[in-house]
């Protein structure tokens, strides 16, 4: 296939870049206005954060710059040179860098530090779409399966090991784009569904209605409703779905009528049976019918019930005591005001009072009296909600939408998959951090301390973030280098 030159200022995807360009320049304000000192004012004044935030901001669109005019080749030819790299300095990080709030995340460079764990990101990103764009791969072959979570799971495991649990999560986020790339959704439900039996767990693990303890209760019967839903959409086994419902009403309907006309009952054992019965069925399905997807639905059941019996286990002896607590003060199982919950309940503060429009452009109290910890790091956004409001705080979230969708739309325009492949990739990620941000502000999620991209203070944030969207902006010009 011949190839031809093109003039790359011409044909690159400039509402992307002024997208771009109008986040940082919000987010530099929104520094400023966060970090703002009454005895010196100056934006522009590098012992500040809002000056040091501006230096990062030039090293960034420099940055940006160099990636546009490499050929792009260079990243698919380089992406496991890349990704190797990375995982060695995300090695020596666990040994080499100091403790910085519990966390060994930082390679002080004199007055530099940087964050490894930040770049990994778009390593990754580009291993991941050179291995799925390979001639060879297949999806339905489970030992390409086993390389796309090895080359995902050591940057996650090295992370963790930097006590980054935040940063670690963000991995998670490429299930959008092995989605998008013919991973089943199956598995996609999976982790939700493990998600969601994880929180009722620990939500109502202490909760006992009359005899019934309703954490059991509840996720017994949410894995029967989910295998009959499975059953009826995946499947479209309509006549095995009602089997399954039909069967869970009944059993739930009697000890109802027990406990309504006689004594009390546990609905628990009841729960149980239908989880049983429906498991023998989907399994004797499974033996008479050759699918794939009847099994898998069967070890889903299955797994989900040996995953609640171990939320405890791992609750209180795998996660560290800060990670315990943040959960519970989020679901609302402890209330620490001076602690754990201090962050979110300033946060919520600032953000309410706020109000439609704000208070204006450096007029917030909460901001101004340092009431926030972190707000101009992580909690950012509750600036923005402070002083700008509702509608500022929408605005800012309107532009991340737009960015999102942008890079989706571009990708699914791509030809090569590796493109195609690495712009999901991006999206997910920006998708990740926008929503688990703004939630962890809100109080919507658990505080885990991941940045809002250009909005955050950090220049290691801002230059990955920077590097990650300029590499696909320079790999959407293939689809024009080729015809």
């Amino acid at each position: 296939m011949a190839s031809r030159r093109i003039n790359i200022w011409q044909s690159v995807d400039w509402i992307t870049i002024l997208l771009y360009l109008l986040m940082i320049f919000c987010g530099w304000v929104s520094i400023y206005a966060a970090s703002y000192d009454f005895d010196n004012a100056s934006i522009f004044d590098f012992a500040e954060r809002s000056g040091k935030q501006l230096m990062w901001i030039g090293i960034s669109v420099m940055a940006g710059l160099f990636i546009m005019i490499i050929d792009s080749s260079f990243y698919e030819k380089f992406a496991y040179f890349i990704y190797g790299g990375i995982i060695l300095l995300l090695i020596v990080t666990i040994f080499v860098a100091p403790d910085v709030k519990g966390s060994r995340s930082w390679i002080v460079m004199g007055p530099v530090s940087l964050q490894p764990a930040e770049f990994a990101k778009f390593a990754t990103s580009l291993a991941v779409a050179k291995l799925m764009s390979s001639y060879q791969f297949d999806f339905y072959k489970p030992r390409n399966y086993l390389q796309v979570a090895a080359l995902i799971g050591l940057p996650f495991v090295l992370i963790l090991a930097q006590k980054e649990t935040g940063s670690a999560l963000v991995f998670s986020a490429l299930m959008i784009m092995l989605f998008r790339e013919g991973m089943s959704p199956l598995i996609l439900i999976s982790g939700i569904c493990s998600i969601i039996v994880f929180v009722f767990t620990l939500k109502f693990n202490e909760v006992i209605i009359g005899v019934t303890p309703m954490a059991e209760t509840l996720v017994f019967t949410l894995i029967v409703l989910l295998e009959a839903i499975l059953l009826y959409w995946y499947k479209k086994d309509e006549i095995s779905a009602r089997y399954i419902l039909g069967g869970l009403t009944v059993l739930l309907a009697i000890p109802y009528l027990i406990s309504t006309f006689f004594t009390p009952v546990n609905f628990m054992w009841f729960a149980l049976a239908a989880l049983i019965l429906s498991t023998i069925y989907i399994g004797f399905l499974s033996l008479k019918i050759r699918s794939r997807e009847y099994p898998f639905i069967l070890i889903l059941g299955i797994g989900l019930t040996f995953f609640m019996y171990s939320v405890e286990y791992v609750f209180d002896n795998i996660l560290e005591p800060h990670q315990q607590i943040r959960i519970q003060v989020s679901l609302g199982l402890a209330d620490d005001p001076r602690g754990a919950g201090y962050n979110v309940n300033q946060s919520k503060i600032a953000i309410g009072s706020g109000g439609l429009t704000g208070k204006g452009f450096l007029n917030g109290t909460q901001t101004k009296l340092k009431y926030v910890p972190e707000q101009d790091t992580d909690f950012i956004f509750c600036t923005v909600g402070e002083e700008q409001g509702f509608a500022g705080g929408v605005g800012v979230i309107v532009l991340f939408v737009a960015l999102i969708l942008r890079i989706f739309y571009k990708a699914e325009q791509q030809k090569q998959s590796f493109v195609r492949i690495y712009g999901y990739c991006v999206g997910s990620i920006f998708f990740f951090h926008l929503v688990i941000n703004v939630g962890m502000v809100l109080g919507l999620v658990p505080v885990i301390g991941i940045p809002l991209p250009f909005f955050s203070y950090g220049g290691s944030s801002l230059l990955a973030f920077s590097i990650l969207l300029f590499i696909f902006l320079r790999l959407e010009l293939v689809r024009l280098e080729k015809f």
